[in-house]
């Protein structure tokens, strides 16, 4: 089966019997084999309490429905990234979920585009051309000269357009060490391009 399973629907092929707090059992369950009933466990335990954290830290109704959706969402696709010795799966679940209301929130704040008007425009001058292609030249070779860590970082974070919370469920990587990587790599391009 694709996709995420609906609330309640369950596959009476994988039924094991699970204690309903053994979550990291029904994580390992959905990852391993897709366990549509552990899922709904998970589900039906987690996301009331998801929404109810996220409708307590200032989420409105919808939002924290739809947040709660997509935090589900990721449990269900991303079980394989849970790791018990890091954290419980509680934590684990409530940090997606912080993250997607972050997330949520930085798109409801992002500014309209501005006006683009249309038809010829002035050509530029020749020499901000010449020197916008040597920025661009010596930005490639900051970049390149980056130690590798830093610099998938970066391209995850300014070329594919992705928060560090989603760079986080990504690589696996806690948020700290992402903000401290590129804070580090920033700092780095700024000295080469002085």
């Amino acid at each position: 089966m694709r996709g995420r399973p609906k609330p309640g629907a369950y596959d009476t092929t994988m039924t094991q019997t699970i204690p309903d707090t053994d979550w990291a059992a029904h994580l390992q369950r959905v990852h391993t084999h897709r366990d549509q009933n552990a899922f709904a466990a998970l589900f039906a335990h987690f996301a009331p309490r998801v929404k109810g954290f996220l409708i307590r830290s200032g989420a409105s109704e919808p939002l924290a429905e739809e947040c709660t959706q997509e935090v589900m969402a990721t449990v269900w696709h991303k079980a394989h990234l849970f790791d018990g010795s890091r954290a419980g799966v509680s934590t684990w679940i409530f940090t997606i979920a912080r993250n997607k209301r972050i997330d949520a929130l930085r798109k409801q704040r992002r500014p309209e585009p501005e006006e683009v008007t249309w038809g010829p425009e002035e050509e530029p001058d020749q020499t901000d051309v010449l020197a916008l292609q040597q920025d661009t030249r010596k930005l490639a070779i900051a970049l390149a000269q980056l130690p590798e860590k830093q610099r998938i970082l970066i391209e995850r974070a300014y070329f594919a357009d992705l928060s560090h919370s989603e760079i986080a469920e990504e690589t696996g990587l806690p948020l700290g060490t992402i903000k401290s990587r590129i804070r580090l790599a920033l700092e780095r391009l700024r000295h080469a391009m002085q």
